[in-house]
């Protein structure tokens, strides 16, 4: 049985390239997308890169939590084992949002999904013989302003464009923590988790800004931002023999080295609280 990698954000940008990669090393792809269409469409393309890859769409609308976990919980029914999961779905918005649910959109889709999502999947991923979990994180994290908890969860505060790459950021910085800890939780498993940051990208580059396709184009030409290279770390993480049963470590593209997170984000401490601030809130 070829081995199955669960992928959000596959629809575009690095997740889909990531998706391409594994379905032409033979993997079986379960995907999430919020739009049927795209997702249908993503999972022609997959079959036509790599024919033969068994593609499943799951839809999953990840500003609305109670969406993210129905589809958890039907990916997690549907396999007797996840060998993966990659967390790669994110949002970079330039003006503040709240979700149906009332919480911050960004932290939304950027945190809060994944942790409900990896929960939800855990015992599909113990079930496996050697799981391993994978969160797109960034650089981004070391400009994360001052981090709350645990009221950086549910607050929505007033921000312009230009302050929206410190809100980001700390969305990143939450994806460091959770996976640190994470790792921590899982010590003794046939489970890893690791988290990586993927250098700049060009594929899906501020997408809600209005010169992005164009700055996009201009990016490419010079060939600033090749996305090939934050995929490939992605693949590598996901399925390369040489990560097997390593965990805990955040991974950059720059040199493919293991990197110290910024602080707090490597406070055992902290990443213990919010961890448990993060189940108090979405139990509650």
């Amino acid at each position: 049985m070829q081995p199955l990698y669960v992928i959000t954000g596959a629809t575009g940008g690095l997740g889909r390239l990531a998706a391409l990669d594994l379905a032409r090393r033979g993997a079986r792809l379960a995907i999430t997308a919020r739009d049927p269409e795209k997702g249908e469409l993503t999972r022609r393309e997959i079959r036509a890169h790599a024919p033969g890859t068994e593609v499943e769409v799951f839809r999953a609308d990840f500003t609305r939590l109670a969406d993210v976990r129905r589809a958890g919980r039907e990916i997690s029914d549907r396999f007797a084992g996840i060998d993966g999961l990659v967390n790669n779905a994110g949002l970079h918005a330039f003006t503040p949002r709240t979700t149906p649910e009332g919480f911050p959109e960004m932290v939304a889709v950027n945190y809060l999904a994944p942790w409900l999502l990896t929960r939800e999947l855990l015992p599909a991923l113990r079930r496996a013989p050697a799981a391993r979990i994978v969160n797109v994180a960034s650089q981004a994290s070391r400009r994360h302003g001052t981090l709350r908890l645990p009221d950086d969860l549910t607050e929505t505060v007033p921000f312009s464009a230009r302050g929206s790459s410190a809100h980001y950021g700390k969305t990143k910085l939450l994806d460091i923590m959770f996976t640190l800890e994470l790792a921590r939780r899982l010590a003794g498993t046939s489970v890893t988790a690791n988290c990586l940051d993927p250098g700049f990208n060009t594929t899906g580059l501020g997408r809600e800004l209005r010169f992005a396709a164009p700055l996009e184009k201009i990016l490419t030409r010079l060939r600033i931002g090749d996305p090939a290279r934050g995929a490939g770390l992605i693949v590598a993480l996901a399925a390369d023999p040489s990560f097997a049963g390593r965990t805990g470590g955040y991974h950059t593209v720059r040199g493919t080295r293991l990197i110290r997170p910024s602080a707090p984000a490597d406070d055992p401490a902290l990443q213990a609280l919010l961890w448990d601030e993060t189940e108090r809130l979405l139990d509650g």
